[in-house]
């Protein structure tokens, strides 16, 4: 996934359920996503299918669509890669995945708390390292100050394309695509309408001012 040639940098999250498509849809209308993160539920019925027709909509955008934790059926699918989140064994993960789906596709992987894992994770070939929340052991806060905190490390040191995950507002994507971010997941939550999903794409180009890596 190359850094984003245009103003959104968006990076589109959602789970299958009722609405999902919709959500997408709503979406994608109001600005062009570089990719798409789809979420299967563990263990849900009929979730092959739904995550299916996710992709097939996602790539008929124009978009990349990548399915969380699942190489194989991103391969079944054909979706266009996987996105890894973070455990203690996220590099021999990454490894296993990239024997999977091999270098055609994507393979982008969480770096947790660790700046070591995030530069381990570069070295072996990740095509994006993602900073998110994580468990948040001292709070909320704490922790959207260090996804900021590495976010713009990242950005003044490397040139693989970091993702700034865990965002629910326009006000935090502003925050991370100023740091330089050249993603931010946006997260469209199961319940919300379409119209919200719309109205957070439009709110963070407007807060971000269509600013991008680079800009001054």
């Amino acid at each position: 996934m190359a850094a984003p040639t245009n103003s959104s940098g968006l990076y589109l999250v959602l789970e299958p359920g009722e609405g999902a498509r919709e959500r997408l849809a709503a979406a994608l209308s109001a600005a062009p996503a570089q990719a798409v993160l789809v979420r299967p539920r563990i263990g849900g019925a009929g979730d092959l299918d739904a995550v299916r027709a996710l992709v097939e909509q996602i790539q008929s955008k124009g978009c990349a669509a990548l399915i969380e934790d699942d190489a194989r059926m991103a391969r079944t699918l054909r979706a266009d890669g996987v996105h890894l989140t973070w455990s203690a064994e996220i590099g021999k993960r990454y490894a296993e995945a990239r024997d999977v789906l091999g270098n055609r596709y994507i393979v982008g992987a969480m770096a947790g708390a660790s700046r070591h894992d995030a530069m381990e994770l570069a070295e072996a070939g990740a095509d994006y390292i993602g900073f998110g929340l994580g468990d948040a052991p001292d709070g909320a806060e704490a922790a959207r100050e260090l996804r900021l905190e590495h976010v713009a490390w990242w950005a003044e040191i490397f040139e693989i394309p970091c993702v700034g995950f865990d965002v629910d507002n326009a006000a935090e994507a502003a925050e991370l695509i100023q740091a330089g971010a050249d993603f931010v997941g946006l997260h469209l939550r199961n319940g919300s309408a379409p119209g919200a999903a719309s109205d957070l794409v439009r709110a963070t180009l407007a807060l971000a001012g269509g600013r991008n890596r680079g800009d001054t």
